[in-house]
């Protein structure tokens, strides 16, 4: 028999889930789009693309191997697509967006990908973790300054739900948050014409400097910004799927949608973290039915695109951003705890933890992967110090005998 109150907290933390994914970045594939000569008809297709690729991929990649796996679109691609995309054609970048692709798939079947991160310790992708998250923890209390009471009254309805209904926490917070907007004036539901959007074959181009310039940045910063801290998620929660099957579908069903706008999908991370909190379920082996709820939202999202960015763009900024810090601060909590668990790596975690947790960047690629580079290299020094100082123990002290004085 369905246990009724905890299917649609599964449906909850889905539509959380996916509003924060949307929400966050949308105005980021709006204007990439834009600047490529794109109108609101073909943003919304590369919308649908896009929710179709996630939402599809989403669903069956969890149902299969149950355990959620969420994928979501690349923001900091649609970022860089912004500033790299300049100078060329949208047929151009589309057809960087399959070099892309393609270059995704090639590294899930080679495996090379997932050969590396599973020699990272578990205590450096913890720490990662953390460093992402932390800032989303942080701005729910930053909020209070611009939303006291809406926020602090979100915050303590989680406290209290936490101890009496642990499971129905998020949903609580979404009811009281979304009411006392309305009620002050900050919500106001916008006069809506339901259409169904339609997708828009772009004939892609094949040209080599957009390629160069486009097609393997976004390849670099998805994988390294995106997948890795993706694959941290998991890992942190103790979820092992295949990562190169993962890698090798979201490559492939990459390709599918580029002709439509579908620039980059991967690993999420952010959204998949809400999806794997004890608020999505108490029980960790069926979280993965959240996942599949935000795959459902993904698929609307894409069918109604056009409808959608005008209604969630009418919510305040401070609902979004205060459920997305509350729904993480387990997430942020268990993985401070596990990065610090063993001595052995407490430094390398806090240089991770730090590192990730700051604005460094280079070479535009953000401060995840600079964290763990981090991480390991101070690993790496720890270990060669160690055997620098064993082998000076080891050596054998040289003794010089002067012989005794023999008198005549």
């Amino acid at each position: 028999m369905y246990n009724t109150g905890l299917i649609l907290n599964r449906i909850n933390i889905g539509f959380i889930a996916a509003l924060v994914g949307f929400t966050s970045s949308v105005a980021l594939i709006y204007q990439a789009a834009v600047n490529l000569g794109a109108d609101l008809t073909m943003v919304s297709s590369w919308i649908f693309a896009l929710g179709l690729g996630m939402g599809v991929t989403s669903i069956g990649l969890s149902l299969y191997y149950r355990v959620p796996i969420l994928i979501a679109w690349s923001t900091p691609g649609a970022a860089l697509l912004i500033t790299s995309a300049q100078g060329f054609t949208i047929n151009q970048a589309v057809g960087a967006f399959i070099v892309s692709a393609g270059l995704i798939t090639v590294s899930g079947l080679t495996g090379w990908f997932e050969k590396i991160i599973n020699k990272v310790p578990q205590q450096i992708a913890s720490a990662m973790l953390a460093g992402i998250l932390l800032s989303f923890g942080i701005n729910v209390f930053n909020l209070m300054q611009q939303q006291l009471f809406l926020v602090l009254t979100m915050l303590i309805v989680y406290l209290v739900c936490k101890k009496i209904m642990p499971s129905f926490a998020m949903l609580a917070i979404l009811v009281v948050g979304t009411t006392l907007a309305w009620q002050q004036g900050l919500f106001v539901i916008p006069q809506l014409e339901w259409t169904v959007s339609e997708l828009i074959y772009i004939e892609p181009e094949w040209h080599f400097a957009a390629a160069l310039n486009i097609g393997v940045p976004l390849f670099l910063i998805t994988m390294a910004t995106q997948n890795i801290p993706g694959i941290a998620i998991l890992n942190a929660h103790k979820y092992r799927p295949p990562i190169s099957k993962i890698m090798t579908i979201t490559g492939l069903v990459n390709i599918l949608i580029a002709p439509f706008g579908g620039f980059a999908i991967n690993l999420a991370a952010l959204t998949a973290a809400i999806c794997m909190t004890p608020e999505a379920d108490s029980n960790p082996n069926k979280r993965y039915w959240a996942a599949v709820s935000t795959g459902g939202f993904y698929l609307l999202m894409g069918i109604g695109a056009l409808s959608l960015m005008t209604l969630f763009q009418s919510l305040p900024q401070a609902l979004i951003l205060a459920l997305a810090g509350i729904a993480l601060f387990s997430t942020i909590g268990s993985s401070l705890q596990h990065a610090f668990i063993e001595t052995q790596y407490k430094e390398a975690a806090l240089m991770t933890f730090l590192v990730t947790a700051s604005d460094f960047s280079l070479w535009n690629i953000g401060s995840a992967l600079w964290g763990m580079l981090a991480g390991i290299i101070t690993i790496a020094i720890s270990h060669f110090v160690g055997k620098a100082r064993e082998k000076m123990q080891q050596r054998p002290s040289l003794v010089i005998e002067i012989p005794p004085h023999q008198s005549n």
